[in-house]
């Protein structure tokens, strides 16, 4: 089971596992868009907020990050007793986990990625939130597997578009190519008009006939 909330802050989607054992499957089965917090040095949920394409952890505006580490702070069973602690994010791609971590527990791909805040207990946000809370059963895997093919389509399609982009800048560059050599070509150096070559003509006549005559 995964509980779901709505951002106050727009067309934002906050979601926990409801035990560490779903804490395993959102740790495996996560979104490149999604960003992970959770109590620094403490056991809590662990929240996730899930960013539109193409954001970025700077993107996420600071009533957003309040809401996200108000709500993790309430789900932590000694942090929710404290009056702030510490909440540390980071991408959800930046997650690691080894066959050694017990459940629930994870490492950091790049720990200089993962960023810290001091939050304090925000009553008002947690249960604004809680009034948007959904319990589903999501198939985090198909979830998954489509978020990557659509994200690998629309990578294609910019490769396309790209390619297409190169091919008509090459064939541009060739007509200009072409164009300039033509007006090299005609330029009034290298042009001969008719009556240039009515007199050649006419004096290599002259030169035959003056050639027969003598």
């Amino acid at each position: 089971m995964v509980f779901y909330f709505t951002s106050g802050c727009g067309e934002y989607t906050l979601y926990m596992g409801k035990d560490k054992y779903e804490n395993e499957d959102l740790i495996k089965y996560g979104l490149p868009e999604d960003v992970w917090f959770h109590v620094d040095d403490l056991s809590s949920a662990h929240v996730y907020l899930r960013m539109k394409p193409g954001m970025t952890l700077d993107d996420i505006s600071e009533n957003l990050l309040l809401e996200c580490s108000s709500l993790v702070k309430a789900n932590s069973i000694q942090g929710c007793k404290k009056s702030s602690v510490y909440v540390v994010y980071t991408r959800w791609k930046n997650l690691k986990k080894t066959n050694s971590m017990v459940d629930g527990q994870v490492g950091f791909h790049r720990p200089e990625n993962v960023r810290r805040m001091l939050i304090e207990k925000n009553n008002p946000i947690v249960n604004a939130l809680n009034k948007t809370k959904v319990e589903r059963h999501p198939d985090l895997f198909k979830e998954q597997q489509d978020r990557l093919r659509e994200i690998q389509e629309q990578r294609k399609q910019h490769k396309r578009m790209e390619d297409k982009k190169k091919r008509l800048e090459e064939l541009q560059k060739r007509k200009e190519k072409e164009e300039r050599s033509y007006d090299r070509i005609m330029t009034s150096e290298n042009m001969v008009s008719n009556k240039d070559i009515q007199a050649s003509a006419d004096n290599s006549a002259a030169e035959a006939y003056e050639d027969d005559f003598f």
